[in-house]
């Protein structure tokens, strides 16, 4: 009998052909699934059949209660070295598996200075109005000279502390274990949360979603920033107080915002966001990139291998 395998979330339809499906050992059954599915017992229903799931990113969380209503589940592949999505304990509990990936963080990188530039120049307002016969309809900034503000200065934070340095703004950051040290390594100064978002003219989030990181950016936050000053989020929505975000944005509180990831995604057709004219919004695709998904997928493959072989290979706990 067939190994069922289930691909999710493959929204461009690429997965296949990303990696060598047909190196796996054994007889595997391939069913790839294009769309995204909310309600926990229609995700339940699709994959009760299958023994292996690859999953992209957080598209579809696995809490608690999805392990259970899935007997057949035995390993669970997330792009990526960990996922906020997948509740861990119960995956252990239910004898899943679950193994990770690597990345391509360059495309994360990128597409944060894509949003700062596009968001500071006005560039998606500015391509709607020249189509509609406008020209030149407003003034954007250079980056030389102004502020970023970086809430978290990990990695990718780091990373872009490094490419401001070379726009020649001056960069200040704020997270609640970050040093002194550590900030003067990447080029920026250490400042209190409040004076980051008082002091930036651009603010950028770079914090992993977890409890202590969940709703961490609240209305008194916005509240302290430049009438002008933008706001860019690629790391997690959670993270920030979305109906504070919404309500600053409506306001005319800030200069207006940049975002790629939201509380739920995909993002409903009636959020407020889609309504906003001063917001770019992009479907949570900081991470897509041909390099990045062949990478994840071809790890995917061997991270499937190793598990059908008896000897699984970058396993997550």
């Amino acid at each position: 009998m067939a190994t069922k395998l289930a691909i999710l979330d493959d929204y461009q339809r690429v997965a296949l052909d990303m990696a060598d499906w047909s190196s796996l050992p054994g007889d595997i059954e391939i069913t790839v699934f294009g769309d995204n599915l909310a309600d926990l017992d229609a995700v339940a229903q699709r994959l009760q059949p299958f023994e292996i799931i690859a999953a992209m990113r957080e598209r579809t969380p696995f809490p608690r209660a999805l392990f259970k209503k899935l007997p057949n589940l035995k390993l669970l592949v997330t792009s990526g070295m960990r996922n906020g999505a997948f509740d861990m304990a119960a995956a252990a509990e239910h004898g899943v598996t679950v193994c990770g990936t690597g990345g391509v963080s360059a495309a994360t990188e990128e597409m944060i200075w894509a949003l700062i530039q596009a968001v500071v120049r006005q560039l998606p307002q500015q391509d709607r109005a020249t189509r509609a016969g406008r020209w030149q309809t407003s003034v954007g900034w250079n980056l030389a000279g102004r502020t970023l503000g970086l809430v978290g200065l990990g990695q990718l934070g780091g990373r872009t502390a490094e490419i401001a340095n070379f726009f020649n703004m001056r960069v200040i950051a704020w997270s609640e274990n970050l040093t002194a040290e550590r900030a003067r390594d990447c080029g920026a100064e250490l400042v209190s949360k409040e004076a980051l978002f008082r002091q930036a003219d651009v603010v950028s989030i770079h914090l992993i979603l977890s409890k202590r990181t969940r709703g961490l950016i609240g209305a008194d936050d916005l509240a302290r920033m430049k009438p002008e000053a933008y706001f860019v989020n690629t790391s997690r929505g959670p993270i920030v107080d979305e109906a504070a975000l919404v309500d600053v944005l409506r306001r005319g509180g800030i200069g207006g915002a940049a975002l790629d990831v939201y509380d739920q995604e995909p993002l409903p057709g009636d959020h407020p966001f889609l309504r906003l004219e001063n917001t770019i919004i992009s479907p949570h695709m900081a991470y897509v990139t041909e390099e990045n998904l062949i990478k994840f997928h071809r790890e995917t493959v061997e991270d499937i291998a190793g598990w059908l072989n008896g000897s699984p290979v970058r396993v997550l706990e």
